[in-house]
């Protein structure tokens, strides 16, 4: 017990509820929180393509998605499709993980200061989900997840999912903490 208790201390992102099995299930893919960016929402001023407009990543967020991209890496685990919100927060945690291309879906956007898109929203996500093929990774935030698969995540907390004929499975969670 001593040495399991070392290890949660000396391991930086170390977790216990770490399903990294569950990414090779059939049909698995995965859904990741954007990394860690301080404060809540965004301006009303924002603007998509100009991040000075944002609530961006600060180093510490910069930190956990080189980490989580890293830890994925050595578990061998690559992406086929890197999809990304278009808001600058998601699109560098995408970019951190450094696990293949990053392209924009739209869809993955967020509605939390305009939920009247969140059902068309979702239903394009499902859409974009059931017609992708291989392994793939949706980088966007808390709201999209929520509504997709019916719980809430942490900042860079990434859910390994599976379509189903009435919604998502959750079929595991990934989170290492910075």
């Amino acid at each position: 017990m001593r040495w399991f208790v070392l290890l949660l201390v000396l391991v930086p992102g170390f977790a216990l509820a770490n399903d990294w099995d569950a990414l090779s299930e059939p049909g698995a893919l995965a859904i990741m929180r954007h990394a860690l960016a301080p404060g809540t929402g965004d301006p009303a001023n924002l603007t998509i393509g100009d991040c000075s407009t944002q609530r961006n990543l600060d180093d510490r967020g910069r930190a956990q998605a080189r980490a989580i991209g890293s830890a994925m890496k050595a578990r061998g685990i690559r992406f086929d499709a890197v999809l990304s919100s278009q808001w600058c927060r998601t699109r560098e945690t995408a970019e951190l993980l450094d696990l293949g291309p990053v392209n924009d879906a739209p869809s993955l956007n967020s509605f939390f200061q305009d939920a009247s898109t969140r059902d068309e929203q979702t239903a394009e996500t499902r859409e974009l989900i059931s017609r992708t093929d291989g392994r793939v990774l949706l980088v966007t935030h808390q709201v999209n997840i929520s509504a997709l698969a019916g719980r809430g995540t942490r900042s860079g907390e990434v859910l390994v999912i599976r379509p189903t004929d009435g919604g998502i499975e959750v079929l595991g969670s990934i989170l290492i903490e910075p």
